[in-house]
């Protein structure tokens, strides 16, 4: 049995950061946590010196559009590895491929390109289900989505969706919408997270939604209502449901431009990390130079221009989406929000896979679980990522060593 062992490294456990331990694994899992110098090293064994970098679970980016220059509507397999490749060098071991609001032509095409991806998917972030931004969104609240696909959830719209893919894990809707109550419950029935987003909703709208499966706010803040009046009275929006409803997470896009730093701090304060995670909501552009790129298909999709780091309508009316990676959002947790390492490793890590229900084979260093680390340095650069036990991406060669003979402790 072939076995990589990580040494030398500072491990981000469950209960902490330890030191003098190293981390063993093999065929594709976490196998041991042992003590340095407690261990033997065999003659086909890889081992990685981390010279005192941090040992960290894979980051989970849950929603993500694409990277590289492609977009997950592209209609390609290319775009899909492509993009999973690009993230993973930044620390992404898994990733939530993101569908905005399209035709139904391209929806449909896209469940089986993602079936194929996922099947040739080596070399990068892990590909753990669908996320379908839309077509249910609240027109008022589109943002970038393509207002001419947008409708209201119905029976009749949805279950053809459901129906011909196994691989949807989540669907953003606007709660307010006819019809949304009872998709909620349906999502539910079939273990599918249901998040609020795009959504003109008032705090009672919210309140009944996370009654009925709803558990997760997209891109908090974003394309999202907060206070405002009706006739001479004001009225609590989507953002403060959120807040008082205990059980519900929020992801947030930590760029630091969709968000300044006194919103981070305040979600870092009041959701806290538990029910916190990092997205980058990352356009095409995201790993490319300044320019125009698309959201969506390439016959149907949104323009979008790259510049000042981030993602802008060709207008420059509004925000159209990151362009962020995740050692960016854990690095900006920490300097802008006042987070600690742990908690912002968590962020990215641990809430994404309990939000997600993987939590039980991602999300942090435990014997069991899926061999997805990350190595990096103080700060937040990455060394290397490891998926499933691969090294996907690697900086430092020279911290291999091959053979126990040049073991040394």
């Amino acid at each position: 049995m072939n076995r990589l062992i990580i040494r030398n490294g500072r491990l981000i456990l469950p209960n902490g950061i330890k030191n003098g331990l190293a981390l063993i694994c093999a065929d594709g899992k976490i196998i041991d946590i042992k003590e340095e110098r407690s261990y033997d090293i065999q003659d086909d064994d890889e081992v990685i010196d981390a010279y005192g970098r941090y040992v960290s679970p894979g980051f989970i980016d849950i929603h993500v559009h694409g990277g590289g220059g492609h977009d997950f509507l592209d209609g390609s397999v290319e775009a899909f590895l492509t993009i999973a490749n690009m993230h993973a060098r930044h620390g992404t071991t898994g990733i939530v491929p993101t569908l905005a609001t399209c035709s139904h032509n391209d929806l449909f095409e896209s469940f089986e390109v993602y079936r194929k991806a996922k099947s040739m998917n080596k070399e990068g972030a892990d590909l753990i289900g669908l996320h379908l931004e839309g077509p249910f969104l609240s027109r008022a609240k589109s943002g970038a989505q393509d207002p001419s696909f947008i409708m209201d959830p119905s029976p009749e719209k949805y279950m053809p969706m459901l129906e011909a893919s196994d691989d949807i894990v989540r669907f953003t809707i606007a709660p307010e919408l006819p019809g949304a109550i009872a998709f909620g419950d349906e999502l539910a029935k079939r273990g599918i997270v249901a998040s609020v987003g795009h959504t003109a909703a008032v705090d009672k709208d919210v309140f009944d939604a996370a009654m009925h499966g709803y558990s997760l706010m997209t891109h908090f803040y974003n394309a999202m209502s907060s206070v405002t009046k009706r006739g001479i009275y004001r009225i609590a929006g989507a953002v403060e449901a959120a807040y008082l409803i205990n059980d519900m997470n929020v992801e947030v896009i930590a760029d630091g431009i969709h968000q300044p730093e006194t919103i981070l701090k305040t979600i870092y304060r009041f959701k806290g990390p538990d029910r916190t995670a990092l997205c980058t909501d990352a356009l095409s552009g995201a790993g490319m130079p300044d320019g125009v790129y698309n959201l969506g298909s390439m016959k149907d999709g949104t323009k979008i221009v790259k510049e000042d780091g981030v993602g802008k309508l060709m207008d420059r009316s509004a925000l159209a989406g990151s362009m962020a990676t995740t050692d960016t959002l854990v690095r900006n947790m920490i300097r802008l929000a006042g987070a600690s390492l742990f908690d912002a490793v968590a962020m990215a890590s641990a809430t994404p896979a309990r939000i997600m229900g993987i939590y039980d084979r991602k999300g942090s260093i435990c014997v069991g679980k899926d061999a997805d680390i990350v190595i990096f340095n103080d700060d937040i650069y990455i060394d290397h990522t490891i998926v499933g036990g691969r090294i996907v991406y690697g900086i430092r060669p020279d911290s291999y060593i091959k053979f126990k003979d040049d073991f040394a402790i």
